[in-house]
């Protein structure tokens, strides 16, 4: 079983890469582009085959080590 996250900052907290890339965009004529927010996406592959037991080793693993759940935010999706 494969987990993918997604994870991104939450809505509040300052993106300075973000703004950059924004920027950029602006620079190469991209006008329509009003903000950008960048995430993180990670994917692990776990021997688990139950989807409850998977889901929440992952939610544990983001929890503790892959997710500053402080300032972000995160989805987890598992693909057989």
């Amino acid at each position: 079983m494969k987990a993918r996250i997604h994870i991104t900052l939450k809505s509040g907290v300052l993106d300075p890469q973000g703004r950059a890339i924004a920027n950029a965009l602006h620079a190469l004529g991209f006008d329509s582009v009003d903000d950008v927010r960048q995430g993180k996406y990670i994917e692990v592959d776990l021997k688990e085959s139950d989807k409850a037991k998977a889901k929440a080793a992952v939610d544990q693993m983001c929890g503790k080590l892959l997710a500053n759940t402080v300032i972000e935010n995160y989805t987890i999706d598992l693909v057989d």
